[in-house]
């Protein structure tokens, strides 16, 4: 993942609100969330929701996916997987004893 996918990725979530969304979308599972449910989940205005979740879609968070006339949002495991995976794949590389450590097992 390049820096700077993660730092807009980082940015979106740093919102409570935009965290607090794709937190319940996290809990929802594969099945996603319909975008009423969600709003009625967050206590959310559906101005608000929009605006946040349009900001957690343009970074590749969470998907829209249209089944009929419901407008359903699915969280991007694979993207969190990625984010997840980038902050830690350093994790110690500068200290010789937790490498060495990492290294042995």
């Amino acid at each position: 993942m390049k820096i700077d996918d993660a730092a807009a990725r980082l940015e979106a979530l740093g919102s409570s609100t935009r965290l607090k969304i794709y937190r319940a979308l996290v809990r929802a599972g594969l099945a996603g969330m319909p975008v009423g449910r969600l709003q009625e989940k967050l206590k959310i205005p559906a101005s608000t929701l929009s605006h946040h979740v349009k900001a957690l879609v343009s970074v590749g968070l969470i998907s829209q996916v249209r089944e009929g006339t419901t407008l359903v949002c699915h969280a991007e495991y694979d993207t969190m997987r990625g984010l997840v995976d980038f902050l830690v794949a350093e994790c110690c590389e500068d200290e010789a004893e937790c490498k060495d450590a990492r290294t042995a097992a």
